[in-house]
Formats: structure tokens, sequence, C-alpha cells
């Protein structure tokens, strides 16, 4: 309050912006990687050709190339086993075709 009797909006402003920034700083957020790959048996085209253009720029000792993806994810919670279970589940439903893809979740720190 001022000497005038009128609120300080500053200090509202300043307030308010504390208390968002703590409520956002409540929530935590879980770092997690989820690497999708070929399953062995399964012919890969795209790594052939990784593996010849390698070859072809002088990178010698390459043996073989095998492509594969990463998703590098951040979920909200505090409870790991939760949040395996629904990154496993995202895993499963969209990030991986589980006929010819193998997964591995991975939750960090």
């Amino acid at each position: 309050m001022r000497k005038s009797g009128k609120p300080d909006l500053r200090w509202t402003q300043r307030k308010n912006h504390e208390a968002q920034f703590n409520c956002q700083s409540a929530s935590v957020a879980m770092k997690a990687r989820i690497v999708v790959t070929l399953k062995s048996g399964v012919l890969d085209p795209q790594g052939k050709a990784i593996e010849g253009a390698l070859k072809s720029l002088g990178i010698a000792g390459v043996a073989s190339v095998r492509q594969g993806k990463v998703f590098d994810i951040e979920i909200e919670g505090s409870d790991r086993k939760q949040a395996q279970a629904a990154l496993k589940a995202a895993a499963d439903k969209l990030l991986a075709n589980t006929l010819i893809e193998n997964y591995d979740v991975k939750l960090l720190g």
C-alpha cells in the first residue's frame, strides 16, 4: 500500500509472478530417452545407404551401419514407475513399430 491509500501495483505484480514461478517450479519434470532400433533380422536399406556414403567420404573402418531413432522426452511427475509405464505405453502405441523394431526406455537422472 502506498501512503495515498492506493495499492502498489508493482508489488502486487511481483508477488503474483513469484507465486506463478513457485507453482511452475513445484511440478517436477523427469527426462527420459527412448531409443528405437530395427530388430536384428530386419533389413536396413537406410543403414546400408549411410554405410556406402561414409565409405565414399573416405571414412575408413566402417563395417556396418544400422539406423534408428532417439526420442528425448520430458514428463511431469515424481513417480518414476508411473513415468516408466507411461513412456513404455507411448513406445508401444506410437514411437515404435513393434513388429520390426525394438525400443529401450531410460529415465535420465
